[in-house]
């Protein structure tokens, strides 16, 4: 499979550089940066303190579509929304892991998804993926008798907050007790802000440091406390959840999946 990188100068495109060139049926066809980033002509390779690859950092996003068979988009939402739109255009898979996308960003993947493959998932960890999956089960099974609150931290340049992954275990603990997440969560407390609600998804964000990301699912109630956690510490995990997607996304029928579907979750 010929995977290309979006954002490929950044940490997670050359970590996704890496993992494209040490994976087993891959060859990289590319990378592509913003137009007037200083990488623009570089070889890949070299970027990334390997031997030169032959290919060098592109500003032409089009024939950096034409060139592969899938995309790996870990950007910025305007980007990758008009990198879903391409991939649609072109009929290629799209792996996006990009965070901070609105409900009108999720839409347009999902009306891409309707031509192509696209793999959408806020983190790509094996571990936080399986995390998920529990968090589910166990708001599902412990119901509202216990409050929920998601702990997150992350390095101190993330920009957006509560972080993607955060989301995602709130969603999945919304979807264990079917009720939708933005009708409960609660995002920040500040001052007098009163008893806690029932059945309220609470939030809290930690930044500092270089943490790769650490999330935490509490469970609370009278007597008794049930926590799921998962430390990441190395960005070297999504990179190879994201490959791994991409290998899986080959043959299947267009439509917007999951880590969760890759894994068979």
């Amino acid at each position: 499979m010929k995977i290309g990188i979006c954002g490929c100068a950044g940490r997670m495109g050359r970590m996704l550089m890496d993992s494209v060139l040490d994976t087993d049926g891959c060859d990289l066809s590319g990378g592509s940066e913003r137009s007037g980033s200083p990488t623009i002509g570089r070889d890949l390779g070299t970027l990334i303190g390997r031997d030169a690859l032959g290919l060098t950092a592109s500003d032409d996003i089009t024939a950096l579509f034409e060139a592969s068979d899938a995309l790996i988009d870990f950007t910025a939402p305007a980007a990758t929304v008009a990198h879903a739109a391409l991939a649609a255009e072109h009929g290629k898979i799209l792996v996006v892991g990009t965070t901070g996308l609105t409900p009108e960003d999720e839409k347009a993947l999902a009306a891409a998804a309707q031509r192509t493959i696209i793999v959408h998932a806020p983190n790509y960890s094996v571990g936080v993926t399986l995390l998920t999956a529990l968090t589910e089960r166990a708001a599902q099974v412990l119901g509202d008798d216990f409050d929920i609150e998601i702990v997150e931290m992350h390095h101190r340049h993330k920009v957006d907050a509560p972080s993607g992954t955060a989301l995602g275990l709130g969603r999945a603990a919304a979807a264990g007790r079917k009720v939708a997440l933005d009708q409960v969560w609660c995002k920040s407390r500040d001052g007098h802000t009163g008893a806690r609600r029932r059945g309220e998804i609470g939030f809290a964000t930690l930044r500092g440091g270089d943490v790769v990301g650490d999330h935490s699912v509490i469970f609370a109630a009278e007597g008794e406390r049930v926590e799921l956690t998962h430390k990441a510490s190395s960005r070297a995990i999504f990179a190879r959840g994201a490959v791994r997607a991409a290998l899986w996304a080959e043959g299947r029928a267009p439509g917007l999946y999951t880590m969760r579907d890759v894994l068979g979750l």
